[in-house]
């Protein structure tokens, strides 16, 4: 049996501006950038979000999707809700920790469906990166398959921003892959070497830098994470890196960036995962040739330098802010998983 499974990052997903059970500090925290988020705005964004997520496994929807740049667990249920009543759409179910420590309260999540596998409340954990300042989580869960009652531990990530520059800011992101990488130990230490994991997420690096091959261990190197006595992780974005797309002209150009930036892309949007994954130990093994980036057609601009088409936040001027054709700044990406 095949698993689908993604990631996401969503962009900015909150709830509309006069969400009540906001948090008092999120709602102080995010007024200005809120300003004219209104219900039809928000569900306008559900919508977009949801025909990419529809889209994704040849119309079925991912069968694990992870997501991040979520509020709380009210747009998660607001996004599910919406995904089935698509024809053909998912039900899925949550698996979500609230964060306190980012500065803008957003979150990291799973959606899955319930009937291809289940989730003991026991194996979700909330890996804080700890700074001076609060950040990003990175959530752990573990999911039993239903046809073979066989665990993947999967690990969501969002590391912290390149806000102040990305080389003054690099250190933050290091500490985030040495927790990554800690926690990869720890799992096979409690679990066993043969425990298949994956990571994903919104790393705010590219795979070349520092905090990914050094801190994380991840490489580009099948045989490094094969023959390493410590546990590496083998990183798919490169693989998913050979895509192209066309052009408003029909033409062929390359897809060079998950996300793009001031007409540059980068690679931020990564799926990781360990030797067991690698070397096809039963119970699972990775295809690494289906790790790819998500184009649904309406959310790529053809423009040369741009990428995906984003929906952002009215920030007081909704005319100017916010697109309502848009969906995300950042693409999905996806892997396939064989269970063996």
């Amino acid at each position: 049996m095949r698993h689908y499974i993604s990631f996401w990052n969503v962009e900015n997903l909150f709830a509309p501006e006069n969400y009540v059970a906001r948090e008092p500090w999120i709602k102080d925290k995010n007024k200005n950038d809120l300003a004219g988020w209104t219900e039809a705005l928000f569900d306008k964004k559900i919508n977009q979000l949801a025909s990419v997520i529809t889209f994704m496994n040849d119309a079925h929807g991912p069968d694990i999707l992870g997501v991040c740049e979520v509020e709380n667990r009210y747009v998660l249920e607001k996004l599910r809700d919406h995904i089935a009543q698509i024809p053909g759409g998912r039900e899925y179910e949550i698996v979500h920790a609230n964060s306190e420590l980012d500065h803008r309260g957003i979150d990291t999540a799973f959606l899955y469906d319930p009937q291809a596998y289940s989730v003991n409340p026991d194996t979700i954990f909330s890996h804080f990166v700890l700074r001076r300042t609060g950040t990003r989580d990175i959530l752990q869960a573990t999911f039993t398959t239903t046809q073979g009652g066989n665990d993947l531990v999967l690990m969501c990530n969002h590391w912290p921003s390149r806000s102040g520059g990305a080389v003054e800011s690099a250190g933050f992101r290091a500490t985030a892959g040495e927790t990554l990488s800690y926690w990869h130990e720890r799992i096979l230490e409690e679990c066993g070497n043969h425990t298949a994991l994956l990571a994903f997420g919104d790393f705010n690096d590219d795979p070349f830098d520092n905090s990914i091959i050094f801190n994380a261990l991840a490489t580009r190197e099948r045989g490094d994470v094969e023959r390493a006595e410590s546990p590496k992780l083998y990183n798919l974005a490169w693989n998913y890196l050979k895509q192209t797309t066309q052009d408003h002209m029909g033409n062929d150009r390359s897809i060079d960036g998950t996300l793009y930036y001031k007409g540059n892309g980068n690679v931020f949007d990564q799926i990781l995962v360990n030797r067991p994954l690698v070397e096809a130990t039963p119970p699972f093994a990775v295809l690494e040739n289906t790790a790819k980036i998500e184009l649904y057609a309406p959310m790529v601009s053809h423009r040369v330098g741009e990428g995906p088409i984003r929906f952002g936040l009215p920030k007081g001027n909704v005319i100017k802010n916010v697109n309502e054709n848009g969906f995300s700044d950042h693409f999905p990406v996806s892997v396939q998983i064989e269970e063996i």
